[in-house]
């Protein structure tokens, strides 16, 4: 990849070395992170080299044009120093979001109740080019930012969202549709606005396929911490007679329990609750009225699957952890999960462990680990 603002952007970290020398860089960096844990190969997922962000957010930027006697609206990103830095296009995004940048941009800047005090865009593709875009301004807004706004969304075929402090204008659709082909089945996700979903939709398809590769079929039970909207969950359902599925985001669980319909799955049940509220219902410590219709006994677990944030597991989750034959756990921070797998390996050995490159040409790199029990 070749882009203009290496060295500028702050956003590529990593702008000095190309794609596999990059690559290489984390995977070594890793190697060593982990080497007294582990010795096994990695099984490494790459990601393509540009253009590989299907979501991504840019502030927007007012500068005089001093040739024109205008004002001149940007995209920008910050500097090394955290300075802003205008920029006019981005490699890294998805080719859809690449086309639209401009064209949005200039057709926002040819109205004044569009552009004025409007502070960062985001956009949200689908890799069947379903875009939605997110407008986040520093003013009220009002019928007039509507009626304009509807005549942008008609003419990209994009649909747009309008967000100001306590509003929220949904002017068609507040998701997009999404179809992946994950082992040559296809599954069907809807991916709101304002919910987590997987930026890179290629090592995010691959990402399953590791697990369900890596995941022998069961006739027991699945239980996973952290579901999110039921990227994992869902192809996992294929392998496992029930799942039970927590997320504390309320969002979450409604894209959660809207892919399952689209999938027609029904052998999940979701609960609203965090790792630690779960530990101590399945632990019998407290009653949670959200779990009456739940019935925790009637599950036989045989794996634990977890995709916790970048703070890693607390005390009880990992010694809940402990009690399950199978681990699978999915990691956005190489650092706490080192230390997890500390405690996790003295109950436990690793089987397979991965490297998945999500953010190209930054420090980040996301880390899979299966794990079963010592015998």
């Amino acid at each position: 990849m070749n882009c203009k603002y290496f060295g500028s952007c702050a956003s590529c970290t990593l702008y000095d070395k190309n794609y596999d020398e990059q690559l290489n860089y984390k995977i070594q960096r890793e190697k060593n992170r982990f080497s007294n844990l582990t010795n096994c190969d990695f099984d490494i997922i790459k990601s393509k080299d540009s253009n590989f962000r299907n979501r991504a957010e840019f502030r927007v930027w007012w500068e005089k044009d001093e040739q024109n006697d205008k004002d001149v609206l940007f995209f920008a990103m910050n500097d090394f120093n955290k300075e802003i830095l205008k920029i006019d296009s981005c490699e890294i995004v998805s080719e859809d979001i690449k086309i639209l940048m401009p064209k949005l941009l200039d057709e926002l800047q040819k109205s004044m109740i569009l552009s004025f005090r409007l502070f960062s865009i985001e956009f949200l593709v689908s890799s069947t080019s379903d875009m939605l875009v997110t407008l986040i301004y520093h003013k009220k807004l009002e019928n007039e930012w509507i009626n304009l706004s509807k005549q942008i969304e008609q003419k990209f075929s994009i649909k747009i969202i309008g967000r100001s402090r306590k509003q929220k204008i949904v002017l068609s659709s507040d998701f997009i549709n999404e179809s992946l082909n994950i082992n040559s089945q296809e599954f069907k996700f809807a991916y709101e606005e304002n919910g987590f979903t997987q930026p890179n939709t290629a090592v995010n398809v691959q990402m399953i396929e590791w697990v369900l590769n890596n995941t022998a079929k069961s006739n027991k039970d699945l239980c996973e911490l952290y579901c999110g909207g039921g990227n994992f969950t869902i192809p996992l359902s294929k392998k496992f007679n029930k799942v039970l599925a927590t997320e504390i985001s309320k969002t979450s669980i409604k894209s959660a329990l809207r892919n399952c319909s689209l999938n027609d799955i029904n052998n999940i049940e979701f609960i609203r609750m965090s790792s630690e509220e779960f530990v101590e219902a399945l632990n019998e410590v407290r009653a949670f009225f959200r779990l009456k219709n739940v019935d925790l006994k009637s599950y036989d677990f045989d794996t634990i699957f977890m995709d916790p944030p970048r703070s890693g597991l607390d005390d009880t989750t990992r010694a809940l952890a402990k009690k399950f034959e199978n681990i699978i756990y999915i990691s956005c921070n190489p650092e706490t999960l080192h230390r997890d797998l500390e405690e996790l390996l003295k109950t436990h050995k690793i089987v397979r462990f991965a490297l998945f490159d999500q953010f190209a040409y930054s420090e980040h790199i996301e880390c899979g680990v299966i794990l079963k029990i010592k015998s």
